[in-house]
């Protein structure tokens, strides 16, 4: 069972990267020691008409400072909350949570499609081997220089505006480059696409599904995705997503 940890953070410094699109560094006290690349926090709003938490994926880890990155969308008045926030202020947050990606060391695709491109930065950072990062943008750009400092990375956008036109299985046919194992975090399409691609060419897939959450913490089940095996709950092929994910080996769900 994970060890996760409840705790009133503070804020480091935060700062908009893009278009409705946010970084923060959080100073946690456990947080930061027992978390790996994948995984995610629950972020609680400071209003008490919000009872249900925010599951915001974790972008980087500095264990040594006890920090944490998290890059995240303003998706609704949780967020919008968190945007507004500055330097010093607290949040509570319940974390490490989900499983992580399993570390491959073989010749690798980082595959990120739109707010799924965070998750993908300490995954490459941990990665010891040939990996090259494929980041899907719909119009603008965020964290590609930080991506660039460690490995080769493609680019696609769905109005041509950088990199290639269209999606990442476009960039990785156009740019002819292969691997033997992916990791991938995006939206549902890009998912599934991905999932055909490493089966027609037998490669393992990892996927993260982190972006279907609502609760982050198992109790609403609005997050199952159906699974090939029963889940030994409720004896029903689903998995919850917050619990036994959010990372997946894409063969073992279906979408």
């Amino acid at each position: 069972m994970h060890t996760k940890f409840e705790e009133m953070v503070s804020i480091i410094s935060q700062e908009k990267i893009a278009e409705g699109i946010y970084s923060m560094w959080l100073c946690t006290k456990e947080i930061a020691a027992h978390a790996k690349a994948g995984q995610f926090v629950s972020v609680y709003s400071n209003d008490g008409s919000r009872l249900l938490p925010r599951p915001i994926s974790i972008c980087e880890i500095e264990k040594e400072k006890n920090a944490i990155r998290l890059v995240y969308r303003i998706a609704g008045k949780g967020t919008a909350e968190f945007s507004a926030m500055c330097d010093g202020m607290q949040l509570k947050v319940v974390g490490p949570l989900g499983n992580g990606f399993p570390k491959k060391e073989k010749k690798a695709f980082l595959i990120g499609g739109g707010i799924g491109i965070p998750p993908m930065l300490q995954l490459a950072k941990e990665l010891d081997c040939e990996k090259q990062m494929v980041l899907g943008f719909r119009d603008e750009l965020f964290l590609v220089d930080e991506f660039e400092k460690l490995g080769k990375v493609y680019i696609a956008t769905e109005d041509g505006s950088a990199g290639t036109k269209g999606n990442v299985l476009d960039a990785i046919r156009e740019n002819g480059i292969t691997a033997d194992v992916i990791y991938a975090c995006g939206p549902t399409p890009m998912l599934r696409a991905l999932k055909n691609y490493a089966a027609e060419n037998q490669i393992e897939c990892w996927i993260s599904m982190e972006e279907r959450m609502a609760c982050g913490i198992g109790a609403c089940l609005a997050c199952v995705c159906k699974s090939k095996e029963k889940d030994v709950h409720s004896n029903v092929k689903n998995k919850r997503i917050c619990k036994e994910g959010p990372v997946f080996l894409a063969e073992e769900v279906d979408f």
